[in-house]
């Protein structure tokens, strides 16, 4: 074993050099010989399988062919000059095409009645004719690795590697150079317990596998084999994570639940809790009176009751004699649960106070003298409560909704407003599969409301194209006839974009035109207006002055209209599943039929209709959260979420459930019989994990 070895810098390879070496630096991020190792294949080819001319269709990913070089010609003026050679078999011929480096491969490839040609690329049509342009091209009885390997390894490249050498063939011609050095060089990071249980195959041996596999059942046995560890390590730092906070980390002792509870439980409930909801209260009020610290992680769909939930918790800190806080995202929301709560709350006399951005000095200096003398009981805001000056006398409890919208370091904050740290409550609105929360928040306790409460009409989900509009302007009227309202959401992904803003403003005046006043009222809502007008606008749609409410994503969270049954949604396809999903949220709150209506081009991409099919097909968050996931992948989905956790090299949390679920099994196992790892069969899996750790953001004080 030598961790020695696998730390050499990389310019010590042959073949590489200072020059290289700060490119693949720079481009990939390898700095050393483990680097290297471990910047493994996104796909492999099959390299033993030629194909005639004759057989080539342009829905083929790649093709290889053997043949000769009938014909070469250089083609263009000198500025836009391509090399063409025309290679044939004993099928048919096609073009192949260089547009860069025109000169070299004119000198290189030659025409000849007796030298044959392995040719490798993807195939086109240009003017009826089947092309390959810059193709891999190679004499037969070159030395080469073309047919070293039954699979052949792909490996991403950027156009600056591309350009000194180090595409895919010249990163794997360095893989090649390394492998014969590897023998005995590559430390085992698992326990022979655990290479039998699951028969898994040597690391050395999944290396080399990995890059240059004899055939697919040792691919799959390396790659499994990469892929658990990968996923083993994860799981055994955060649940030592959990561990580490369970037993050093004391909690507030919510020991009773008194009057205000009992008050608002028995007398001003809104509506009668699910069962769902009566348990995720019991699970967090369980780790309230455990005197650990709760760091548990609320999910729900879109209208399960999560904000009531937190209430009533909340209602048990106060009756503890403590103060809580709940952040969100926006001042949209964070107003939208001062609304409600305030409301709710109303003949408990309870204290409820709101800090955002906009508040004026003089108000944010009340709010910090009520705070600190133990007169402000609940506190609702946005990132400003994060701010230094806002002490709290006794804060015991926060909950912080929509979480995923909070980056790591402003959530660790929180931990300091109290000399010991406060319980959290952390909420998601957007439900994250089972797969991610798993990696995600893997250290942290998972509730989930998995009942929506009675009563509630399954929104109907309908999908328009842009020449059915008049259709959909028809059915609008028909339901403000009714005495609905309306929302109409454009995407405006970047309010500097002019074409987002224009799209908006184009659509507006379309509405206000088939919509006119004063029969009509239509309003305006966007991220470029000042607080105050909007505000001004939605107060206007809340209270039903108008009839209509244009808007961009800013509707998305915060604004809870039950007479709102209709949400249409313009060019659909530039959303992403989630947030079409909450979109569609906006609406059903009522007790009558909602509709969402999904308008898009005729161009849609086959993501696209796939998000189409799957929101007109369910209603289910944690379903959609699936498909979502396999669609974009953990990275987009997680967003800074824990930024380091989801850094996967080889697993695949769309594909990989059942080898996640089983490194998570292992790891527990692991940890309850060795919680520290001091056990000499577990000194590879200890080392490894301080390796890791030594590596990695330290993210334990972070829920």
């Amino acid at each position: 074993m030598s961790y020695t070895f696998l730390n050499t810098p990389i310019e010590y390879l042959k073949g590489v050099g200072p020059q290289k070496a700060d490119l693949l630096r720079k481009e990939l991020h390898i700095f050393k010989y483990s680097d290297l190792l471990t910047f493994y294949p996104f796909r492999y080819v099959d390299r033993t399988k030629f194909y005639k001319v004759k057989e080539i269709n342009a829905d083929l990913p790649f093709v290889q062919l053997k043949g000769k070089i009938v014909n070469t010609k250089m083609v263009g003026a000198k500025r836009t000059q391509r090399f063409v050679a025309t290679f044939a078999d004993n099928t048919g011929t096609l073009d192949l095409v260089w547009f860069q480096g025109a000169k070299w491969f004119s000198d290189k490839i030659k025409q000849s009645a007796t030298d044959e040609y392995i040719v490798f690329g993807k195939p086109t049509i240009f003017n009826g004719v089947f092309n390959i342009s810059h193709p891999e091209i190679e004499l037969v009885g070159e030395e080469n690795t073309t047919l070293a390997s039954a699979l052949q390894a792909v490996y991403n490249s950027t156009e600056k590697l591309k350009s000194r050498g180090l595409d895919t063939k010249g990163i794997s011609r360095l893989q090649k150079v390394l492998a014969p050095v590897l023998k005995n060089n590559i430390p085992e990071t698992l326990s022979n317990s655990v290479i039998d249980r699951f028969q898994m195959l040597s690391r050395e041996d999944a290396i080399k596998q990995i890059h240059f596999p004899q055939n697919p059942e040792m691919l799959k046995k390396a790659e499994f084999r990469l892929k658990f560890e990968e996923l083993f390590f994860i799981q055994l730092k955060l649940l030592k994570q959990k561990v580490l906070r369970e037993t050093t980390v004391r909690g507030f002792v919510f020991s009773k639940v008194g009057d205000y509870f009992n008050n608002f439980y028995n007398n001003y409930l809104p509506f009668e809790l699910t069962n769902a909801q009566k348990r995720v209260i019991k699970e967090i009020r369980l780790d309230m009176c455990s005197g650990k610290q709760m760091n548990r992680l609320l999910q729900g769909d879109v209208g399960s009751g999560k904000t009531l939930v937190a209430l009533m918790n909340i209602l048990i800190s106060l009756d503890n004699g403590f103060q809580t806080c709940l952040m969100a995202p926006t001042e949209i929301l964070a107003n939208q649960h001062f609304e409600t709560i305030s409301g709710l709350l109303a003949p408990l006399n309870i204290n409820v106070g709101i800090l955002t951005g906009s508040k004026k000095v003089k108000q944010r200096k009340l709010i910090h003298q009520q705070l600190q003398n133990g007169e402000m009981q609940i506190l609702i805001g946005t990132h400003a409560l994060l701010e230094d000056e806002v002490q709290f006398k006794n804060i015991g409890l926060v909950v912080i909704d929509e979480q995923h919208r909070f980056g790591v370091a402003q959530r660790a904050k929180m931990w300091e407003k109290n000399t010991q740290a406060p319980h959290m409550l952390i909420m998601s609105a957007t439900p994250i599969p089972r797969t991610l929360a798993m990696t995600l928040y893997g250290d942290l306790d998972v509730s989930v409301i998995d009942e929506m409460p009675p009563g509630r009409k399954a929104i109907q989900t309908l999908h328009r194209f842009d020449n059915h509009r008049d259709n959909v302007f028809g059915f609008m009227k028909q339901q403000i006839a009714l005495g609905r309202q309306i929302y109409v959401v454009y995407p405006l992904i970047k309010e500097s974009e002019k074409l987002d803003y224009k799209d908006l403003m184009d659509g507006y005046e379309s509405i206000s035109r088939a919509f006119p006043a004063p029969q009509y009222q239509v309003s305006i809502v966007h991220g470029q207006m000042k607080a105050d007008a909007k505000d001004f606008e939605m107060q206007r749609f809340v209270k039903g002055q108008t009839n209509i409410m244009v808007a961009t994503t800013v509707i998305e969270v915060g604004v809870d209209v039950p007479n709102a049954s209709v949400m249409v949604i313009e060019s659909a396809e530039r959303f992403g599943l989630s947030q079409l999903h909450q979109l569609r949220g906006r609406v059903g709150r009522g007790a009558e039929q909602s509709y969402c209506i999904l308008m898009t081009s005729y161009k849609l991409s086959s993501d696209g209709k796939l998000r189409m099919d799957t929101m007109c097909r369910t209603n289910d968050g944690f379903e959609i959260a699936d498909v979502d996931l396999k669609l974009r992948g953990p990275g987009d989905m997680s967003g800074t979420i824990q930024s380091g956790v989801l850094d996967l090299k080889i697993a695949d949390l769309a594909k990989d459930a059942q080898v996640l679920h089983s490194a998570r099994n292992m790891a527990i196992e692991v940890l309850s019989e060795d919680p520290n790892l001091e056990k000499p069969e577990n000194s590879s899996i200890a080392y490894q994990l301080a390796m890791n750790n030594n590596n990695r953001i330290n993210w334990s004080r972070i829920s």
